[in-house]
């Protein structure tokens, strides 16, 4: 049954992660918080533009935190977590894509910023799909980095866990948490064995773009939920998980 389902969660050493882990208990699985980011914040701030894109909760709370605001530029967010840490901090959000990816918001804001200047924040890890996109679409493009995104020392022993065999599940959240996640297994000695390992478990990714970075390095995922939020993957995964362990 889930109670059984070992699911390992790489979110960040944050609320992020109690949050996680708080979920997972309550769907009866048994969380394994192996942090896979660590969030170091370069001070930067946003250039005016016509058009802000945010695409992350952690870059809006930067951004609050140093007394940022968006002032009469259209505040676009990558789905509804962005948006919602955005009007907590008071700003008012204009556009947020059907999709919840950089394609989707490319494809959403394309028709409106051909010779706009579009600022777009975020880390030092955002996919080159938005602003090529962007420019693409026709807007005067420039990019601020909020913070770089590390692997926290330490991280890894779901990689050992997934070597021995001993994960039901893994919820990957970006193609970045694939990629600590197996330089982690890497530094054991275990890189292979840990791939072995979640490819006789259920695997998660939150979106596109993660499965196929996953499947680039020969992970199959399982599940992509049709709503890119850590909750719906959580919930897909354990339930796909759960009916194949038996007491």
């Amino acid at each position: 049954m889930s109670q059984q389902v070992r699911a390992a969660v790489f979110r960040p050493d944050d609320d992020r992660i109690e949050r996680a882990v708080e979920l997972l208990d309550s769907l009866g699985a048994t969380p394994v918080p192996d942090p896979m980011l660590a969030i170091e914040p370069t001070g930067a701030t946003p250039e005016t533009g016509e058009f802000v894109v945010l695409t992350s909760k952690t870059g809006v709370e930067l951004l609050d935190e140093a007394g940022w605001n968006p002032g009469d530029a259209v505040l676009c967010c990558i789905g509804p977590a962005t948006a919602d840490a955005a009007r907590e901090a008071g700003w008012t959000v204009d556009r947020v894509p059907d999709e919840y990816t950089s394609a989707g918001l490319v494809e959403h804001l394309a028709p409106d910023v051909d010779g706009a200047t579009v600022e777009v924040a975020r880390s030092d890890h955002g996919s080159a799909v938005l602003t090529d996109g962007l420019r693409d679409a026709g807007a005067d493009v420039h990019e601020t980095v909020l913070y770089r995104l590390v692997r926290p020392e330490g991280a890894g022993k779901s990689a050992e866990m997934a070597a021995a065999g001993d994960l039901e599940a893994a919820l990957f959240t970006s193609s970045l948490t694939v990629e600590h996640f197996l330089d982690a297994a890497a530094e054991r000695g275990v890189r292979e064995e840990a791939i072995a390992g979640l490819n006789d478990a259920v695997v998660g990714a939150i979106g596109p773009p993660t499965r196929d970075t996953a499947a680039s390095h020969g992970i199959d995922v399982t599940v992509v939920p049709d709503e890119a939020t850590f909750e719906a993957l959580a919930v897909a995964a354990v339930e796909t998980a759960a009916p194949t362990y038996h007491e």
